[in-house]
């Protein structure tokens, strides 16, 4: 990866408003990820660090020393670990620390033994993080130009989601407008709200209004989170604190509280 996609990314950061620092960690997460898919194993727990000067990349494997387990006992303690975690899901509850103290546990992917961790370095004891360095072969890096494109449109929606939230945030309790787009499988509407599409359930509207496609209309924002798959807003057209809300918009001695509303 040249100097020239950092510069890029820099540029693309203070455009946009997002922090360097994030999309660099975000970008050398994705990278460690993409070598550990097409040349490393699940078992390694995979480390970057990617220079920006330079665009030189060093990987390694990062473990935790442990102690020697007997690996014949560690199998069938792992396959006495899944039965008892099948026996609790069927439960729907979680293990306590109590029912699997009795089980030899090590981690592969994140921890080492004691003898092998030797083999790397010498002068090395159980508690110790040890880092086994992992060779980066040449055509990586175009691999890692592209995962750089990746990383930057991934971080530009995240950041778009976040603006978008933070705006709708502020109004949630107040009243906005939008377009009825089309009606949904639970018989409520989507909403076309400008920058995102709300939803107004069914339970939210007020029977025998009319919400013809197209009609732009008043909601009430009765709720603002974010989802996996960004913000939801939540709207109502029958919620009694709409009609406070619009008073407050179209008459200033409301929203001044020199006139107040007593229901």
């Amino acid at each position: 990866m040249s100097s020239e996609i950092v510069k890029s990314i820099q540029f693309i950061c203070d455009e946009k408003g997002l922090n360097y620092d994030t999309v660099m960690e975000a970008l050398q997460s994705a990278l460690a990820a993409a070598y550990r898919k097409d040349f490393g194993n699940r078992q390694q727990n995979i480390m970057c660090v990617f220079d920006p000067e330079t665009g030189d990349m060093k990987m390694w494997d990062e473990k935790e020393v442990a102690e020697d387990v007997d690996e014949e006992q560690l199998e069938k303690d792992q396959e006495e670990l899944a039965k008892r975690r099948e026996e609790a899901r069927k439960e729907e509850r979680e293990l306590s620390e109590e029912e699997i103290e009795d089980l030899i546990r090590f981690n592969p992917k994140t921890q080492i033994m004691l003898s092998e961790a030797k083999e790397h370095k010498k002068k090395v004891k159980v508690g110790d993080t040890i880092k086994i360095d992992l060779e980066v072969p040449g055509d990586f890096g175009r691999m890692a130009a592209q995962t750089a494109k990746q990383v930057i449109i991934q971080k530009l929606r995240e950041a778009e989601r976040n603006i978008v939230f933070d705006d709708f945030k502020t109004q949630e309790g107040g009243v906005t407008q939008g377009v009825i787009q089309r009606r949904d499988r639970s018989g409520g509407y989507l909403i076309d709200l400008g920058k995102i599409t709300g939803i107004l359930p069914q339970t939210e509207t007020v029977p025998r209004e009319r919400y013809n496609l197209g009609s732009r209309m008043k909601f009430y924002i009765a709720s603002v989170d974010m989802g996996n798959r960004g913000p939801e807003i939540i709207l109502s057209r029958k919620d009694n604190r709409m009609v406070e809300s619009v008073f407050e918009q179209e008459i200033p001695e409301i929203a001044n509280e020199e006139v107040i509303i007593k229901g």
